[in-house]
């Protein structure tokens, strides 16, 4: 099995965590080969059949426990949220480029990179819970990256408005936060892997900024009054701040998206 179609739905369809990651190293492996096909010949899946790890304890954001960074179960709580973000970050990716077709080859070979990359990000974070004495499964999580996912399985411009440059541009808001709290509890081996993970997402937002202009373009309409318009419709009442102008300009965003994201902010 080679064609990253086929791939991607067999990761989206097992429900074995390991399985999952199985699958996305041999993507990686074939990729370096160059052994990757992407002939398209069957539709997608209703995203209805993408299953999740039964190991996963899914709860409302608002029963996750908060914990201080300063004892080691509040540095697990953390990394496990963030392990739950980059693993949730795999399937969105692989149902990106699974379920969008017709779409230009070079699409299917960014997103697969970005991909291969949560991956990376995975496998860090889930060595560093080892290290602490825990495992990705042993706190719950919630599902609202999945949520968007579902919301937008009709159409890759609204998915790119909602996931990349909105979902993931968030954590370019919150990460640097994070960073200084772990730095302040003497934690230096995960400030490395949240360092890291932040420099990755900036070229992650960054290209869901160059897809969903391009698909703008193409489809003859403006970029800045669909974001709005989608972020309106999937979010009444627009994003709460506060946001990295700093990075967010680096990823993508305009001048203009970023008054504007911050002038809903201050309503």
């Amino acid at each position: 099995m080679n064609n990253i179609f086929d791939l991607a739905e067999q990761c989206l369809i097992t429900s074995d965590l390991e399985s999952k990651l199985e699958i996305t190293r041999k993507a990686r492996d074939l990729r370096q080969a160059d052994g990757l096909t992407f002939s398209d010949s069957k539709p997608p899946l209703p995203i209805e059949q993408v299953r999740w790890p039964p190991c996963l304890q899914f709860v409302p954001p608002k029963d996750l426990p908060r914990r201080s960074l300063n004892a080691k179960t509040g540095r697990i709580a953390l990394l496990h949220a963030v392990a739950h973000i980059e693993f949730s970050a795999i399937l969105l990716h692989w149902d990106g480029l699974y379920r969008f077709r017709g779409l230009p080859t070079e699409y299917y070979h960014d997103w697969l990179r970005v991909t291969l990359e949560e991956l990376g990000h995975f496998e860090m974070l889930r060595r560093r819970l080892s290290e602490l004495g825990s495992d990705y499964g042993e706190l719950p999580v919630h599902d609202g990256l999945w949520r968007v996912a579902d919301d937008t399985a009709h159409d890759v411009l609204a998915r790119l408005a909602l996931v990349p440059r909105c979902m993931e541009a968030r954590g370019l808001d919150v990460t640097p936060g994070m960073i200084e709290r772990l730095k302040q509890a003497g934690d230096g081996d995960s400030v490395k892997i949240l360092r890291k993970i932040l420099a990755d997402e900036v070229g992650h937002v960054a290209l869901g900024s160059k897809w969903f202009h391009r698909i703008c373009r193409d489809r003859k309409l403006s970029p800045e009054p669909i974001y709005f318009d989608l972020l309106e419709q999937y979010f009444q009442g627009g994003l709460r701040g506060p946001f990295n102008r700093k990075l967010r300009l680096q990823a993508g965003f305009s001048q203009e998206e970023m008054d504007r994201l911050q002038a809903q902010n201050k309503q």
